[in-house]
């Protein structure tokens, strides 16, 4: 069917219940007015990203199709509409609950790969909020989510037969949070609020990562007793028994945001084992902007590839650069190369992926480039899929096959050559001299506001919101970590002045990290789901704006060496998360004896306006798997008191996990926000 572009005057032909109507190509438009009478949206100055309003239109997404339309019950019910945005490979899916549940607001979540289909979980919340739903197949920026938040309204309005304000609110985390920022800076009108959640900073990318990188070549055979030392009941000190270098390295890891207690889980701060993509891809974006940062690096005064120093002897110790001869080449029944035997291999231990190149068996020919793992102890070469095809039936015994890692071991320390001239972004002060310039040679590009101001829609952080925001940073997040929720309220404070109070919060959440579904299993009792406080986020954003009823505070904190760390007590943190004061015996570590029961006692409180306790649960041996305590009706403070006797010497770290609820309700599924008290017992 040709698709024809409608005049503004078209609707939408309602399916009956229950059955599904594909409407093609009728496509509704956000307002009834023609289309000669309403501007092009543009951009808000010169090289700036396009400024979107109610009253404008982008003309890349100016012509939404509704594809089909039907009436489900699960995971409730209501009215799936479908649809695209007619030139573009651009999705949109809208999730109406029905009229008499649907209270006039809608939430729209943001994500640069997601699909458009929505989670069953995002659909329920939606309904069981009040809001209908809104979904796109994602991508860059913030104008495809603008046009379909736009587009929605109309189509709420037509099946809701209703003309009352519709209030529409964005969110959106890690790269999402980037698309979020861009959405509430550069558009007026098209949505309310925003949760930008798990943000990074203009300068994460690739920053975050290679300095982990570093630390994983510095620090990894001591990277048990950093996590040990900041465990609870540890000794406190991650520092103690690290030479110098190691010492350094912490040092500057830690200044560069990534919190010290994530250390506890060592292996995925280092991201071990190695990430065999080059540091989730990033590598390849360097790779492509700065081609000459690898020479540069191994050869040129400055870096850290030919600094007389410990830390460039460790770097220059870890260089791979091994030529071997393929002495037969494996195949599979069609004849295509599987694997290369090998007459060597390299004989330093590998701690970092190697890029593999083939040459002909005389080293004149270049064959090409080859993915693969390398198995040291058969000295085999296994090829991966998606080895070009020309170059795997090029291959022969004889040829000769480079492995080196002189691209990944300097991508450890490009941070180092990325200082940003943007001022106020203090994890990088450290790289500064006394006069403030940096200590080392600097590249010609900037990679990190790059590929912000790419996945954000060419939104530059300036803080100059136009909606009520909540910020959700986790304290345990090594990949965006805590500190770029600071340093982006700094913005919005400093862009807003005297209406800050009244449009801004940030609220840090403890015992999370990056990951929106904490892994499970024996000893990964440290971390909770964080989906409830940014459930609890949203739902307050709509008080805020739609009633005029502020928020919990922002969480009192302290920055130290871009370090974030939060009060004791709940009253004091403030924020919505509650707080678990968790001991043993009146310690955070205690060594029991075998057959002998062992006490444990729990304060557990919530911040003021932060909702009530409604659970309480125990996990006594480590296994990630938490048992059910009963804590009474629900309210704000509560004593938990338990015992448990071991059978077996050995270590144990037992949590009590606790959920409070913003309205108190014990039984919803939704807004419930935990946190975790933990105690180390050693039992002889």
């Amino acid at each position: 069917m040709s698709v024809r572009r409608p005049s503004r005057r078209d609707v939408v032909r309602a399916s009956a219940a229950g059955t599904a109507v594909a409407l093609g190509a009728t496509p509704l438009l956000s307002t009834p007015a023609s289309a000669e009478t309403r501007p092009v949206c543009s951009a808000s100055g010169p090289g700036g990203p396009m400024r979107i309003t109610p009253d404008c239109d982008d003309p890349q997404y100016d012509r939404p199709v509704i594809d089909s339309e039907e009436d489900l019950t699960t995971p409730v019910r209501h009215r799936k509409v479908s649809g695209h945005f007619e030139g573009t490979s651009k999705k949109f899916t809208i999730y109406l609950p029905p009229k008499k549940q649907w209270q006039g607001r809608f939430f729209h979540k943001v994500y640069p790969t997601q699909d458009e289909q929505a989670p069953d979980a995002l659909v329920a919340f939606g309904a069981a909020s009040g809001a209908y739903t809104v979904q796109t197949n994602g991508g860059i920026g913030y104008r495809v989510e603008a046009a379909a938040a736009k587009f929605s309204r109309t189509v709420a309005a037509k099946y809701y037969r209703s003309g009352r304000r519709i209030y529409g609110y964005v969110y959106g985390g890690s790269g999402g949070s980037y698309q979020t920022i861009g959405a509430i800076e550069n558009t007026v009108g098209v949505w309310d609020g925003a949760v930008p959640f798990i943000p990074g900073s203009p300068v994460s990318v690739p920053n975050s990562f290679t300095v982990r990188a570093l630390a994983r070549l510095v620090l990894r055979d001591k990277a048990a007793r950093i996590g040990d030392a900041v465990a609870p009941g540890g000794s406190g000190d991650p520092y103690a028994g690290l030479d110098g270098v190691e010492r350094a390295m912490l040092r500057e890891v830690s200044t560069m945001g990534v919190p010290l207690r994530t250390w506890e889980d060592y292996s995925y701060v280092l991201r071990l084992p190695v990430d065999p993509d080059n540091l989730l891809g990033i590598g390849a974006i360097v790779r492509g902007i700065d081609p000459t940062y690898a020479d540069d690096f191994w050869s040129k005064p400055g870096y850290l590839g030919t600094e007389r120093s410990p830390l460039g002897d460790l770097v220059r110790a870890a260089r791979i650069d091994h030529t071997a001869t393929v002495t037969e080449v494996r195949r599979d029944a069609g004849g295509m190369p599987t694997a290369l035997l090998l007459d060597s291999v390299p004989a330093t231990e590998i701690r970092t992926p190697l890029d593999f190149t083939v040459r002909s068996a005389d080293g004149t020919t270049s064959i090409g480039t080859l993915t693969g793992s390398l198995d040291v102890a058969a000295k085999v070469f296994t090829l991966a899929a998606g080895n070009s095809a020309d170059v795997l039936k090029a291959l022969d015994s004889g040829d000769r096959l480079r492995a080196d890692n002189h691209w990944f071991l300097a991508l450890h320390a490009y941070h180092r050559y990325q200082v940003p001239t943007r001022p106020g972004l203090y994890t990088f002060d450290q790289y500064r001299g006394p006069d403030g310039k940096p200590l080392y040679p600097q590249r010609a590009v900037q990679i990190g506001p790059l590929v912000s101001a790419n996945t954000s829609g060419g939104g530059t952080h300036t803080g100059k919101v136009n909606g009520k925001v909540i910020v959700v940073a986790n304290l345990l997040d090594p990949d965006a970590c805590p500190w770029p929720g600071d340093w982006y309220g700094t913005q919005v404070k400093q862009a807003m002045g005297g209406r800050f109070d009244d449009t801004f919060r940030l609220w840090y959440n403890d015992s999370a990290n990056h990951l929106e579904e904490p892994p499970t299993g024996a000893g990964t009792n440290r971390l909770v789901d964080w989906t409830g406080i940014l459930e609890h986020a949203l739902r307050d954003l709509c008080a805020w704006v739609e009633q005029g009823r502020a928020p919990a505070r922002t969480t009192s904190y302290r920055v130290s060496d871009s370090q974030i760390a939060v009060p004791a007590r709940a009253r004091a943190r403030l924020g919505v998360q509650p707080v678990v004061d968790l001991t043993a015996h009146g310690r955070d570590r205690i060594e029991a004896v075998a057959g002998r029961p062992v006490v444990f006692r729990a304060r557990i409180e919530t911040p003021p306006k932060a909702g009530r306790i409604v659970a309480a649960e125990w996990d006594f041996t480590g296994s990630g798997t938490f048992t059910a305590h009963p804590c009474g009706p629900a309210r704000e403070t509560a004593e938990v008191q338990a015992s448990f006797t071991y059978d077996r010497p050995g270590t144990y770290f037992v949590a009590l996990r606790a959920t409070a609820q913003r309205e108190g309700d014990a039984h919803t599924p939704f807004a419930r926000v935990r946190n975790l008290g933990r105690v180390r017992v050693v039992v002889r």
